[in-house]
């Protein structure tokens, strides 16, 4: 038997009523089979709800089963003795660092699991020692997890777990909050561990390029397992996963819309590598000339059948204070004249212009989420200006509540802001702060949820029944229907699925060319910068870094790696091929642009 097994185990979530009457059931796992090998990286894909998270409860024995059995390291999860030593075998790392780490100390917070399972003082100190540096955060022992990185942060959050010494750890999402950097980190972190600690991991994650390295993948979808094999096998099946709402890396795509085209290309590429080896073979065939014309000919013209092609941003050195918002010299200090005081913003200058879909990228804790609070009125600045169409936004007549009405803010999982009884009620709650009689209120609420694409049926459901997406969309909602200029989102596809992903993305998109309102859209995902926007303001260290269309600002790679970002993987593909002789446009940010680079290179 594997150190996981399951068999036939189902999960039913039952809702009552106030009588304790069953009002529904829902089958979160529909007879799942599972055998994990000691030692093996597994990775688990499946949209959001199809049964992921509800599976590595089990594996943690925070769930039991309703029918079925799971063991875990031989033992029988639902037997009420084996909870504790379960807990012991296989530790969990949660989405969100903030909700596992309770110590003012990252050592204390290592120590806390061990001391709790009675571990004598002198091995809990040579446990710490060690889980730190498994985690390469010995060096930050005796800081305060509050000044560490959401990267340090996930690490300590792991280290905890490592002292606990399991044998598997269950990673749910561990880096959907996290910086390109970060995300690294941790993935690094977590093949260490399996590699050189031999422990079993188990990955949930909804970065496909975090599973090109697994063992093997599963998918799931409806509770079921309906995919399962190498990432090799299940990445070249793109229609199938792209059917269960998944995606496929960056690199994988690519490499697809480029066989697709008439390229030989092998299908279940997974790595930069493995495509540019493919690429700079067929380079030298002589009949790729004219396969690549038709092709690239056959993309044009689709092309210009969709309208594609963006109008992007050209940067403006004036300062025009008519201008939809205008920062001037803003400086800001978190808590200022103390000991702690943080320097969070440097002298920021920026103009943005109405009609603009900007993105702002950075490292986490560059800058980024200070900087959209300031632009309604959230955060004053510590020196500085900061004006709305022509006005000074800290004159002391100013109505900060106008303001709030026109520049709205979406926060990151903003389903958190969402408290009525029913979606029409929660979306109504905007403008009716507004003073607006009730019709007009009514009126903007349903246009708001029409904008978003939100199904009528449900307008009358309570809010927390939705999906992950579906309660985005009504947060979005929500501030629609204050009728903002400027629409502002933080992180607004953090732990959706690749498919919600791009349903938010696309109708944020939408709301942009339709309704002719300003975005300003916060991410970590450099991809979907590329892919949306028109123009890139990168965060360092409160200060701007940079400034410029997405081409331009993702010339500078290497520049980005140092601060804890990264490019676009295609932009990095397409460097290697130019430094392999090949031609190709060293702009290319988007798989749309580079397939076209590709086939007009050949």
């Amino acid at each position: 038997m594997g150190i996981i097994k399951a068999k036939g185990l189902v999960h039913e979530f039952i809702r009552r009523d106030e009588d304790n009457n069953v009002e529904s059931i829902t089958t979160a796992l529909d007879h799942v089979n599972l055998d994990v090998k000691e030692g093996q990286f597994i990775a688990i894909l499946g949209h959001n709800g199809s049964g992921k998270s509800t599976l590595a409860k089990h594996i943690n024995a925070l769930l039991a089963p309703s029918e079925g059995t799971i063991w875990v390291d031989d033992m029988d999860v639902s037997k009420e003795e084996n909870v504790i030593p379960v807990r012991k075998r296989a530790g969990m790392v949660f989405q969100n660092p903030d909700n596992q780490i309770i110590a003012s100390v990252v050592e204390e917070d290592v120590a806390f699991g061990p001391e709790n399972i009675g571990v004598p003082t002198e091995e809990i100190l040579e446990r710490v020692d060690f889980s730190l540096k498994s985690v390469g955060m010995t060096k930050f022992r005796q800081h305060s997890p509050n000044k560490l990185s959401g990267g340090q942060k996930q690490r300590v959050a792991i280290a905890g777990v490592v002292a606990m010494e399991p044998k598997c750890i269950v990673f749910d999402e561990p880096t959907a909050m996290l910086d390109p950097n970060g995300r690294k980190e941790v993935i690094k972190t977590a093949h260490k561990l399996n590699r050189e600690k031999g422990v079993t991991i188990l990955l949930i994650t909804h970065y496909m390029e975090e599973v090109v390295d697994a063992d093997y993948v599963y998918v799931m979808e409806k509770g079921h397992i309906v995919m399962d094999g190498t990432p090799r096998d299940i990445f070249s099946r793109v229609d199938e996963l792209k059917a269960h709402r998944l995606d496929v890396p960056q690199i994988t795509l690519l490499a697809d819309n480029l066989r697709k085209a008439g390229l030989e290309i092998p299908a279940g590429i997974l790595t930069r590598e493995e495509l540019v080896d493919a690429i700079m073979k067929i380079s030298v065939r002589a009949d790729m000339k004219s396969i690549a014309k038709s092709a690239l000919k056959r993309m044009e013209n689709r092309k210009e059948a969709v309208g594609e092609e963006k109008v992007v941003f050209s940067p403006v050195t004036k300062k025009d204070p008519a201008s939809s918002i205008l920062m001037d010299h803003v400086n800001y200090c978190y808590s200022e004249g103390t000991a702690y005081q943080i320097q969070a913003l440097k002298d920021i200058n920026l103009e943005i212009d109405k009609g603009q879909f900007i993105g702002i990228i950075g490292h986490t804790g560059s800058g980024k989420s200070t900087l959209i609070q300031h632009l309604n009125g959230l955060i004053k600045a510590t020196e500085g200006n900061i004006y709305f169409n022509g006005e000074d936004i800290y004159d002391k007549d100013y109505d900060m509540r106008k303001l709030r009405g026109k520049v709205g803010l979406v926060f990151q999982y903003p389903e958190y802001q969402l408290f009525e009884t029913t979606v029409f009620e929660d979306v109504c709650f905007g403008p009716k702060n507004q003073g607006l009689e009730r019709k007009d209120v009514e009126l903007r609420a349903f246009e708001a949820l029409k904008n978003v694409r939100f199904p009528e049926e449900l307008f009358d459901q309570p809010p927390f029944d939705l999906s992950g997406g579906q309660k985005r969309r009504v947060a979005i909602a929500g501030v629609l229907a204050m009728k903002p200029e400027v629409l502002i989102l933080d992180e607004p596809t953090a732990g959706l699925d690749p498919a919600g992903r791009d349903e938010i993305l696309d109708l944020i998109a939408d709301m942009h060319r339709e309704l002719g309102i300003t975005v300003i859209l916060v991410s970590h995902s450099m991809e979907d910068v590329a892919k949306y926007v028109d123009r890139i303001i990168v965060m360092n260290q409160g200060s701007v870094m940079y400034d410029d269309v997405p081409k331009e600002v993702f010339r500078h790679y290497k520049e980005l790696e140092q601060v804890g970002l990264a490019a676009p993987q295609v932009t990095y593909l397409m460097y290697e091929l130019a430094e392999k002789g090949l031609s190709v446009d060293l702009t290319a940010a988007t798989v749309a642009e580079a397939t076209r680079g590709i086939l007009a290179a050949l």
